[in-house]
């Protein structure tokens, strides 16, 4: 009897050592707990990386769940990942949901990014899209890539300062760069002599100089006396300049009036250019005054009666 009860006992203790084993293991590992209500949430995404079940949900660092299943998708494109979200914690509807790792090496998990929590909580069922994770890998081969680029283009860096020094820092163009040097240095000396030259110039001829640039201050000086005495006559007499321009201006429309009217036959001048032979008489009266002063001025007054007087006894005599 007693045998029994020990028994009994012994198998009481080591039930409930066992059912306190299962809820510490329950309570401390990453699953979820017995004893609070959660909510499921898909999760699609083109990429796990490490991502595991029983891994946990952080949101703000803060673990709200667990993920219970990860399915690949029918077409084997997707990754479809089911969370188990406390019903104490909601996740509203603009929330991220990314794939992160803890540390170099650590587990890797799904953190939940809140924003604006202006969409509403996420429901039993919910479907939302999460980023896949950093891929080291990827990056690394991308790096390999890149650092061969800059090998590449390091060799032909390498390739074009050779073809420069072949080319350009050779022993004929050092020699002739050194022959530049050297005629730069002539000329920069011989550019000092004459700068030296000039200031002696200068310095000899100071008084000659300052005599000159007074003179050129005082015929400045003259100048605008100048100008300010043309400027005072023109302002005293403006008004009979501008009488004597429409003076000038009348004698001209006179002057073109009278063209007018002789080129329309008025008075003496247009009479003789409209009658011929009034013109004719003109042309010869001019004619004989012409040849009358030429022998005045050849013979005399004297010379010019004397030869007309015989001619005159020799026509009375015929008469």
């Amino acid at each position: 009897m007693e045998k029994s009860r020990l028994e009994t006992k012994v198998g009481l203790f080591v039930l409930l050592g066992l059912v306190l084993l299962g809820v510490l293991m329950i309570q401390f590992s990453k699953g979820t707990s017995l004893f609070r209500g959660t909510y499921t949430v898909r999760l699609h995404t083109d990429n796990v990386g490490g991502l595991k079940q029983k891994s946990s949900v952080l949101l703000a660092g803060v673990a709200v769940g667990t993920v219970e299943q990860i399915q690949l998708a029918a077409d084997g494109k997707s990754v479809t990942v089911f969370l188990k979200i406390y019903k104490d914690y909601p996740i509203y509807g603009d929330a991220r949901f990314v794939i992160e790792q803890a540390g170099f090496l650590g587990d890797q998990f799904v953190s939940v990014i809140p924003t604006a929590n202006a969409q509403p909580a996420l429901a039993e069922g919910a479907e939302v899209n999460c980023q896949e994770p950093f891929n080291l890998q990827e990056v690394a081969r991308s790096a390999a890539g890149f650092l061969k680029r800059i090998d590449d283009t390091a060799k032909k860096l390498d390739d074009c300062v050779t073809d420069l020094r072949a080319q350009v820092l050779n022993a004929k163009t050092l020699s002739g760069f050194g022959a530049s040097v050297t005629n730069l240095r002539a000329a920069t000396e011989q550019a000092l002599g004459a700068v030296t030259e000039i200031n002696g110039l200068i310095q000899t001829n100071g008084i000659q100089v300052g005599l000159a640039v007074s003179n050129a201050v005082l015929f400045s000086a003259r100048l605008d006396s100048l100008a300010d005495s043309a400027q005072a006559v023109l302002a005293t007499n403006g008004a009979n300049l501008t009488l004597a321009t429409k003076n000038i201006d009348d004698i001209t429309g006179t002057v073109k009036q009278l063209a007018a009217d002789v080129q329309a036959g008025k008075g003496l001048a247009g009479t003789m250019l409209q009658n011929p032979e009034l013109a004719t008489n003109v042309q010869t009266l001019a004619a004989n005054l012409s040849v009358t002063s030429s022998n005045l001025n050849r013979l005399g007054l004297w010379g010019v009666l004397w030869a007309r007087k015989p001619a005159t006894n020799a026509t009375a005599a015929r008469h």
